[in-house]
């Protein structure tokens, strides 16, 4: 009895959360968490440049059109011909609208991505929290089939005796 309990110390073992696990194991166990962390950071970090660049771009464009409104505003109170100066008004405005509609189109394509890797990282908060239960199952299936054993050793010992 003493032997088994040397050979159980002495073979690289460990006890976690009442399951056996070698050290590979447990290093296996260790690097997926790592992985899995850095890609949730990944994800972060690209979910908070996105949110960024969006902001910067709706604040742009919202400068471009107060700027528009501030050009109308002095056009309508002109009222008196103009036309080189309004002319040169117009092409701006122009060149605003054109700058505009590939911020605006860049922004939806944004929160589509967005949106997609949120799903994605759902499903695989899902898939973990299937797999944890699966192995918590079958962890509690080792252990009942240990115990059983362990019993069996028990009685042969005693019987021995």
């Amino acid at each position: 009895m003493a032997t088994q309990v040397q050979r159980v110390k002495n073979s690289g073992v460990i006890k976690f959360n009442g399951c056996e696990m070698d050290d590979k194991e447990e290093e296996m166990s260790r690097s997926a968490l790592a992985m899995f962390r850095a890609k949730e950071e990944e994800i972060e970090k690209k979910k908070i440049e996105i949110r960024d660049k969006v902001e910067a771009q709706l604040g742009r464009v919202e400068e471009a059109s107060r700027r528009l409104a501030e050009i109308r505003e002095e056009l309508e109170s002109l009222m008196d011909p103009m036309g080189r100066e309004v002319s040169i008004l117009r092409k701006r405005i122009d060149s605003l609208k054109r700058e505009l509609k590939p911020l605006g189109q860049t922004c939806q394509k944004k929160e589509r991505e967005y949106k997609e890797a949120l799903e994605a990282l759902n499903e695989k908060n899902k898939e973990k929290a299937q797999l944890v239960g699966k192995l918590m199952e079958l962890v509690g299936e080792s252990e009942k089939l240990r115990m059983k054993k362990l019993e069996e050793l028990s009685r042969n010992i005693e019987t021995l005796n």
